[in-house]
Formats: C-alpha cells, sequence, structure tokens
C-alpha cells in the first residue's frame, strides 16, 4: 500500500467532512438537523468505501482523483464557481431549515437520496470503464478514447452523473433555495464540457472521429 497517498486521501476526506459539516451545521446554529446526516451519510460513506476500493485496486486512479490542480485558465474559473455555489447552496439549506423557509417534506427528501444513491453509482460505473478519469482537464500519456458502455451513449457520462448528484443534493437538504442556487452547476458543467472538447480535440487523436460516432454530449437526444 501506498502510505503517502492513503494518507492523503485521508486528509482531503476528512477535510471535506469537516466543511460540509461546517456550512451545514453552524449557520443551521444545531446538530439537530436530519436531512443534513443525511446528506453526509449518503455522501461520505460511499465516498470512504470507493477510496478504499481504488486504493486497492487502482492507486493510479484514486492519484488522478485527487488532484484538482488545473492548468486551463478558463477551468480554473469553473472550479471557482462550483465552489461558490456549493458554499452558497449549504448556507441557503441550513438556513432554511434554521427558519423553516421553503423547506420540503420528509418524502422529497428520500427521493432526493434515492436519487442521489442511483447517480453514485452510475458515477462509479464509469469510474471502472475509464481509468484515465482525473479531476483537471488534460490529455495524459498513452490515454486512448474510450467509446463503449456509457461513452457510447453521452461523451461525457460522468459529467452526466455529477449533474444528478448536485442536483440531489438540496432535495435530499429539503431546501428550496438551494436547489434554485445549485442550478447554476448546469451553465458551469456546459462551460467546462466545451472546453474540454477543445483540449481533447486538439491533443488526443481519434477524439475527433469518437464526437462523430456519439453525437450527444450530456444528455441523450437533446445536447
Amino acid at each position: 500500500m501506498n502510505r503517502e497517498l492513503f494518507r492523503q486521501a485521508l486528509v482531503k476526506f476528512f477535510a471535506g467532512l469537516a466543511a460540509v459539516m461546517l456550512l451545514l451545521f453552524l449557520p443551521a446554529w444545531t446538530f439537530r438537523y436530519p436531512q443534513a446526516w443525511l446528506l453526509i451519510l449518503i455522501l461520505f460513506v460511499p465516498m470512504f468505501i470507493a477510496g478504499l476500493v481504488m486504493m486497492r485496486k487502482n492507486p493510479e486512479l484514486l492519484k488522478k482523483r485527487l488532484n484538482a490542480r488545473e492548468t486551463e485558465s478558463e477551468q480554473r474559473s469553473v472550479i471557482l464557481f462550483s465552489g461558490l455555489m456549493f458554499v452558497g447552496a449549504f448556507i441557503a439549506a441550513a438556513l432554511s431549515f434554521r427558519f423553516d423557509f421553503l423547506m420540503l417534506p420528509w418524502p422529497v427528501s428520500i427521493a432526493g437520496a434515492v436519487l442521489f444513491l442511483a447517480a453514485y453509482a452510475l458515477y462509479a460505473e464509469v469510474l471502472r470503464e475509464n481509468t484515465y478519469l482525473s479531476r483537471t482537464v488534460e490529455v495524459q500519456e498513452d490515454q486512448k478514447v474510450i467509446d463503449t458502455g456509457l461513452y457510447g451513449i453521452v461523451r461525457h457520462p460522468m459529467y452526466m452523473a455529477t449533474v444528478l448528484l448536485f442536483l440531489a443534493m438540496p432535495l435530499v437538504l429539503g431546501s428550496v433555495l438551494a436547489l434554485v442556487i445549485m442550478l447554476a452547476y448546469i451553465p458551469i458543467i456546459v462551460k467546462r464540457i466545451l472546453n474540454e472538447e477543445e483540449v481533447l480535440t486538439e491533443g488526443l487523436p481519434g477524439y475527433r472521429a469518437y464526437k462523430e460516432k456519439v453525437r450527444y454530449r450530456l444528455i441523450p437526444y437533446i445536447w
């Protein structure tokens, strides 16, 4: 086992957990926010399990997933806006709960949790199909075009999964305001996809032909 990689993964995991708890429970001014605990459960338990699996079976993929340093200037702005969106959505959800403002009923939170876990399963399948996935936009050494499985349906199934994940989060938290804020992810991810396709078309052999073969980027028959 790569101890340094394991240490890095643990540090990022617990830092993420602490940040989410701070953003949800501090504005809510209580730990008695059941929807927040539900989100933390379904977000971090599968994440921890997935990290252990990657650590054992594909540590190189885990290393790529831990690297979030973008070299593309456009992608740095995407990361910034995404971070601001998350902070705003979580704080809005916590304040909605604290002041009981535009809160959704529990069945919506349960339905959101089901959608979230389904999207998580989709995300895991994408990771299984494509070992070149990193958190940064780049062309890796010896990278090949993946055109089977989900990649035979849309060109960016990972982003399709993240759209579902991010839109499910405010449903789990039961907040209409958080859902409105999270809708900003749609133009953000469109910007990322368009820039990423420019990079891949220029630097990845076979990607231009792949774009002609698989017409849709994110949603079949729509875009």
